[in-house]
């Protein structure tokens, strides 16, 4: 008999049984599982469990909070099931069935995005440590900024624009590998595939053309193609990746194993660069432009804050159905056409309004040892970016504390967007996502920053105090199936 034997036998029972689940796996903290029918699960009887600290569902699986001993946890389950084992890619698989359609493409793009998010935010904050450097003039140094006072740091923010190059300029070669590894498809090819997109010699810079450069051409006789790279560029990556993946898979179908190495890349490469070229990259960089210039628009329009209300209201709810991750091609499409983006300080505002709210439960429940387990290190989570222990733990299992974290999110958002305060690109989503904020904008971020803590502190003892929105929230969104 394992340390928690009992508690085990008891989650399985309550889960549904063995024929109710169809893989289980764990992570760091939690079980999870992807349940055949995800009604019979009884929560309140879960979360009843003396070694469970909260329960959510995300993505099609049923996710148990345990802490940091859910590898000995775990072990005890399947030592008491015949349940089926499944590594966490298996049961992301099989945690499709229960998503719709909206759930199924976020899950994609999380996938996708997922393993180039280090490499921006390392770009975002070196791109604020260079404003430093050659934007700001500083009244010490005689009106003049520290590039144009010391050879030292002139010499070190060329050399840092080196890196920030290969992260944002060459971003489609990142894209396209990273989508053939999300469908499993040769990532050499995504590689050659992507800097076919961006090639420094062979193709126009897109930003040069843009300003009215020379376009060169492929002159084939009976036809044209322009010679225009797509640095930078996120949806032309993202059509052209899928189109080789499938193209790849097509032929592999039809192709003879015997020669298929041959010629599964040779037919899957060269039509999709043509028609990269061709087709999908002018469609591509017109829809990314549409959609960041709607957006844009709608941030600095008259109703700007109308905009941003709703924007920060609900952008913690997002994260709870996984469709947060959408924002990512946006917020790198916006930073790619304007500079910047007025969009992910309202993020980095959310995350730091649940970190508050969590703050606020921790002052209420002090004392409460077994809640402060999850409370304390989830507030620390949320505050450098990572809001989910929060949400998940915390703020949606008491309802109060999330409304109150929404509420202070639409406030910071709305003095967020009414100040233009904009970030370089995507950087940390908490207190250190200053870092990436442009220097003109550090006041105003700071400022969102205040309210973004002090409103949810205040309205979640509030909200207490007066027994406001404390029935459990559950989020679901609409079956598009």
């Amino acid at each position: 008999m394992g340390k928690y034997s009992d508690d085990a036998k008891k989650l399985n029972k309550y889960v549904g049984g063995d024929e109710n689940i169809s893989t289980v796996t764990h992570c760091v903290t939690r079980m999870r599982f992807v349940l055949n029918d995800p009604s019979k699960a009884d929560i309140e009887a879960i979360e009843d469990l003396d070694s469970v600290k909260g329960s959510f569902t995300q993505a099609g699986q049923f996710q148990v909070i345990i802490g940091n001993d859910v590898d000995q946890f775990y072990n005890d389950f399947m030592e008491t099931s015949s349940a089926k084992e499944g590594s966490k890619a298996d049961v992301k698989k099989d945690a499709v069935k229960n998503q719709n359609v909206l759930q199924r493409i976020s899950s994609v793009l999380a996938e996708i995005f997922a393993p180039l998010i280090p490499a921006i935010i390392v770009g975002g904050l070196l791109l604020g440590f260079r404003n430093i450097l050659e934007g700001i003039q500083f009244d010490s140094l005689g009106g003049q900024t520290i590039v144009q006072t010391s050879v030292f740091w002139n010499g070190i923010n060329d050399f840092l624009w080196l890196i920030c190059e290969a992260i944002f300029h060459y971003l489609p070669v990142g894209i396209t590998w990273s989508i053939t590894r999300k469908m499993g498809t040769t990532q050499i090819l995504g590689i050659v595939l992507g800097i076919t997109l961006i090639s420094p010699n062979l193709l126009a810079n897109a930003y040069a053309v843009a300003g009215g450069g020379e376009i060169p051409i492929w002159d084939f006789g009976f036809f044209t193609i322009e010679r225009i790279g797509y640095q930078a560029q996120v949806i032309p990556a993202m059509l052209a990746g899928f189109l080789l993946v499938y193209l790849e898979r097509f032929f592999k179908k039809v192709i003879p194993q015997a020669i298929s190495m041959i010629f599964v890349p040779l037919f899957a490469l060269v039509p999709t660069v043509l028609l990269a070229h061709l087709i999908l990259g002018p469609i591509g960089w017109t829809l990314g432009s549409m959609i960041s210039n709607a957006v844009y628009g709608g941030l600095t329009s008259a109703f700007n804050w109308l905009f941003a209300a709703v924007f920060g209201f609900f952008y913690a709810p997002l994260v709870i159905t996984g469709l947060h991750h959408m924002t990512n091609a946006i917020d790198l499409q916006l930073a790619n056409d304007f500079g910047g983006t007025i969009l992910w300080p309202m993020i980095a505002l959310s995350n730091i309004a649940q970190a508050s709210a969590v703050v606020a439960i921790i002052y209420l429940h002090r004392g409460d040892s077994k809640e402060e387990q999850i409370s304390i290190p989830a507030a620390i989570s949320a505050y450098l970016g990572v809001t989910e222990p929060a949400l998940f733990g915390i703020n949606i299992k008491y309802g109060f504390p999330f409304i109150a974290g929404m509420i202070g999110s639409a406030l910071a958002a709305i003095f967020s967007v009414s100040t233009s305060t904009m970030a370089y690109n995507i950087g940390i989503g908490g207190l250190p996502g200053i870092l990436s904020i442009m220097s003109d904008s550090y006041i105003t971020f700071a400022i969102a920053m205040v309210i973004a803590i002090v409103v949810p502190i205040v309205l979640t003892v509030i909200f207490d105090k007066k027994s406001l929105f404390k029935n459990k929230i559950e989020f679901k969104t609409p079956s598009f199936s």
